[in-house]
């Protein structure tokens, strides 16, 4: 028997023929991937419809679906239209899409989109410098984004790795309390570099 369910993540919708489950439909932002044929646009001349509050209405002609819909001052919306016949659910259609444009931009509100901000540092920067790179660093990881800390030589200075060294070691210690070493320091090419992750 068919089956309907109206749940807190969207349209659910199962069509059992024997026992055998033959559609199985949930998809609460089906009709938010392309444009959904809505009312008078849906071309199939019988529909399966799922009435407003998610009972199932059977198959039954376009013109009598669309019946049931307006009398109720709703829309007749197509959300599987490869089914065969296509399956409707009664709804409104607007206050949906409403909805659905509201729940998709609080979504992209809760997720954090991590940078990574790049520093770099010279193998003979006095400690003055040096502190105010720090304090750059410190900011970007208090934004929650991550740090890419480079020693940067030039000529002969890369016979001087030791040096670099020991910058990234003290960066490392005097911002042990806000960062985790997400890439130990290494060579890329002419640049010594680390990567620091906020601390969760």
């Amino acid at each position: 028997m068919p089956r309907s369910h109206e749940g807190s993540r969207g349209f659910e919708y199962h069509l059992a023929f024997n026992g055998i489950e033959i559609i199985s439909i949930r998809k609460e932002d089906f009709v938010l991937e392309k444009q959904a044929n809505v009312n008078e646009r849906i071309r199939s001349p019988e529909v399966r419809v799922i009435g407003h509050d998610g009972q199932q209405l059977g198959v039954l002609p376009i013109k009598k679906a669309l019946e049931l819909a307006f009398q109720d001052e709703l829309d007749l919306v197509e959300v599987a239209p490869n089914a065969d016949p296509p399956v409707c659910k009664i709804m409104d259609y607007g206050k949906f899409k409403y909805q659905q444009s509201k729940r998709t931009q609080e979504a992209k509100k809760k997720q954090t989109v991590i940078q990574v901000k790049e520093v770099k540092i010279r193998p003979k920067t006095d400690t003055h410098d040096l502190e105010v790179k720090i304090r750059h660093i410190k900011r970007f990881l208090g934004q929650k984004d991550k740090a890419k800390v480079a020693i940067v030589f030039r000529g002969r200075e890369i016979a001087y790795t030791e040096q670099g060294t020991k910058i990234l070691e003290r960066v490392i210690e005097e911002l042990k309390d806000e960062a985790i070493v997400e890439q130990a320091p290494k060579m890329e090419g002419r640049n010594m570099v680390m990567i620091l992750a906020p601390k969760a």
